[in-house]
């Protein structure tokens, strides 16, 4: 199935550009040219960008998304433009401190519609980041249909929101989603999306693990300890799969451990970096090699497989062992107990820092926020307006800003 020209439409129309550049790499170009790209740079990932030069930030882990994707998309057909755009977007609505600072503006924003980070991508892909401007409002970026479809990983509202409660659009954005989604089947994502989160899974679920061993806080000699094992086990069943069974979850982690590339120590010195860059690499290829296969031969079809003309079948195999590094990371860094009270006091900051700013609204705003909150026709508007400005900020930004307006913090 190739791409049709309504796959390269644009929401709001634009004078005809240069024919020498496809509309898919126009796309690409406009996100590595945001602000909203560079600012990801000092957001944090899973521990904050400040805290070792070594760990990813979401910029750079955006990148490695980006990389492993555009993969995955070529070997099957997709286009690379496509793929590589909605890999490096699909993270720009994450707030200040990650997913902690998600659930904080999620439940400021319980009245309104909630706070959610896919969502707020789609805000920021087709209204937030200045670049194309309406006769009533901005148009974000504008990219094509088929690139904001491939970007948009949770195709459905709040109200339609399975049992993990993520979704990718807020109400007021229903118009603009809406002509996105022109001929898809319902909650269906078009392939390139499905390429895109996987390749979020596997970027993120290998690198996290390689952080913590060369930031020490997880030792590749534990998981010889039968106890830690069962640990992880049960973390894995409980966040991520709780329809594997314990002993499937177990065999995972065996065959991840008896890999001819597993690290089975880490002292630091050059030969063990190595080592370790080594296993992630060939742990990202076996994923990706397993996942086309069993792509190509569900498909059973040689040509390109593109939009709605397929699906990506990820072997239960591969799934498993993907959660089982995702388990990893969460057991030994995001759940440890001396980074709950930073934890706390991030969300404690975002809520200080949005009541700060709806008092002094909108004088305390920057110019695009002041205008959005004079435009909103209520109160849910307005808060809107605040949230999408404390959305927008970086770790550092949001600390100097509450410290500006409210005084220092320990963050």
């Amino acid at each position: 199935m190739r791409y049709r020209p309504e796959d390269a439409e644009r929401w709001y129309p634009e004078p005809p550009k240069d024919p020498r550049r496809g509309e898919f790499a126009r796309d690409r170009a406009r996100v590595v040219h945001s602000s909203a790209l560079r600012r990801l740079s000092a957001k944090t990932q899973v521990v904050g960008p400040a805290s070792d030069e070594f760990v990813r930030n979401r910029l750079t882990h955006s990148l490695e998304v980006a990389q492993v994707g555009r993969e995955l998309g070529s070997a099957l057909g997709c286009d690379p433009d496509i793929v590589d755009t909605a890999c490096l977007a699909h993270d720009l609505g994450h707030p200040p401190f990650g997913h902690n600072g998600e659930s904080a503006l999620d439940e400021i924003c319980a009245g309104i519609g909630g706070f959610e980070g896919n969502a707020q991508t789609l805000r920021v892909l087709t209204r937030l980041e200045p670049k194309v401007v309406g006769p009533e409002r901005g148009h974000g970026l504008n990219l094509t249909r088929a690139t904001l479809d491939a970007a948009t990983k949770y195709p459905w509202r709040q109200s339609e929101s399975p049992a993990s409660r993520k979704f990718g659009v807020y109400e007021d954005d229903l118009d603009v989603f809406g002509w996105l989604r022109e001929g898809a089947h319902q909650k269906r994502r078009c392939i390139e999306a499905q390429v895109m989160d996987l390749a979020d899974d596997v970027a993120y679920s290998v690198h996290d693990v390689e952080d913590a061993i060369v930031s020490g806080r997880f030792d590749p000699r534990l998981l010889e300890d039968a106890e830690e094992a069962e640990r992880i086990v049960a973390l894995v069943r409980a966040w991520y799969l709780p329809e594997v069974s314990e002993d499937d979850l177990a065999e995972g982690l065996n065959r991840l451990r008896r890999g001819p590339a597993w690290v089975t120590s880490f002292t630091g010195d050059y030969a063990s970096l190595a080592a370790l860059k080594d296993m992630t690499s060939q742990l990202i290829g076996r994923f990706l090699g397993s996942v086309e296969a069993a792509t190509r031969a569900a498909a059973a079809q040689e040509g390109p497989l593109t939009r709605y003309g397929a699906d990506l079948v990820v072997p239960p195999a591969t799934a498993v062992e993907i959660g089982v590094l995702k388990g990893l990371a969460a057991v030994y860094v995001m759940t440890v107990q001396d980074r709950q009270p930073l934890y706390t006091r991030q969300r404690e900051l975002l809520m200080e820092l949005v009541q700060a700013l709806e008092d002094k609204a909108p004088a305390a705003l920057d110019l695009p926020s002041a205008a959005a909150w004079k435009a909103a026709t209520d109160d849910a508007g307005r808060l809107r307006a605040v949230i999408d400005q404390v959305a927008s900020l970086t770790d550092a930004r949001a600390v100097a800003w509450h410290h500006e307006l409210l005084g220092p913090t320990n963050c």
